[in-house]
């Protein structure tokens, strides 16, 4: 109880003391919001609806942050691809679990979007126009580094110069498996020759020989260790993606039935048929050959 002889009562509970050495004056320093860039970050959520729906915020920051997590997942595959060419195997590796943490990272945060309902996204929609998740250039980025190539991609960014001619780069590139089964050869592995010198704007389909390749490997683990982890890697890394495809799948189905996609796909039958779609077909067909 306050009274004028006593003034308020003291605080009881736990506080926090700023400490002495804490910058308190960043007045011509970098501050944090400087070097994030934070006025530029968060002035890029501008919501289009008329009149304003709440929910909109909430699609735009789940797109913009999975472009984000798609950047930095372009960021390691090409560290990881580039580290193979050197082998510099331990290095790639580390990068592929740090792909994996990112890929578990997008797939949660689908359950975020998955609470805007369909009659609240319905009021959104219009507003989208034809832009689609499909035009994502970094998706493609990733597919293309991951090996799932296909040169009509390249010209849905014509409208835009630069994207599209990062993604023809990566369409005349070597892929991280690519470079993983050029690492092989170079191990004294019998990787096939037709394999090591191709036309790298196409996609594969599984090559018995490669099979064969990694069914010595899988026969004998400890003598190819470093090579068979490599492998199942890429498994988890698979798998993972293609979690994050059937979620994605899930979510648009809930949300829109279906309907046709805003940049004129099937929708939920577009997305189903990518479940089909592998990047490493050999490393799922050896799996047949095991102990067989």
């Amino acid at each position: 109880m306050t009274t004028p002889e006593t003034g308020p009562p003291s605080e009881t509970g736990p506080r926090r003391e700023l400490e002495e050495s804490i910058q308190r004056d960043l007045g011509g320093q970098m501050s944090y919001a400087d070097y994030l860039q934070l006025d530029r970050l968060l002035s890029s959520q501008v919501p289009r609806s008329v009149p304003p729906q709440h929910d909109e915020l909430l699609f735009i920051v789940q797109h913009q942050t999975t472009e984000l997590w798609l950047k930095l997942v372009v960021h390691e595959l090409r560290s990881a691809r580039d580290l193979l060419r050197a082998d510099d195997l331990p290095q790639a590796l580390k990068r592929l679990a740090r792909v994996k943490h990112i890929q578990h990272t997008l797939t949660e945060q689908w359950s975020v979007l998955a609470t805007l309902t369909p009659s609240e996204y319905v009021r959104i929609r219009p507003f989208l126009a034809s832009s689609s998740g499909f035009q994502s250039a970094q998706y493609r980025e990733v597919e293309f580094l991951l090996g799932n190539k296909d040169a009509a991609m390249v010209e849905v960014f014509a409208h835009d110069p630069a994207q599209r001619q990062a993604l023809a780069e990566l369409l005349a590139e070597p892929s991280l498996y690519d470079e993983l089964i050029a690492f092989l050869a170079r191990q004294g592995l019998p990787v096939p020759a037709d394999l090591l010198d191709r036309d790298w704007t196409r996609s594969r389909s599984s090559h018995p020989g490669l099979v064969d390749v990694f069914a010595q490997v899988y026969a004998e683990p400890e003598r190819h260790w470093g090579i068979y982890e490599t492998c199942e890697e890429l498994v988890d890394l698979e798998d993972a993606f293609q979690q994050w495809r059937f979620r994605h799948l899930q979510v648009v189905q809930r949300t829109i039935g279906h309907k046709p996609g805003t940049g004129g796909s099937s929708g939920v039958d577009f997305l189903r048929r990518a479940l089909d779609l592998t990047f490493f077909p050999e490393l799922y067909a050896v799996r047949s050959r095991i102990g067989g």
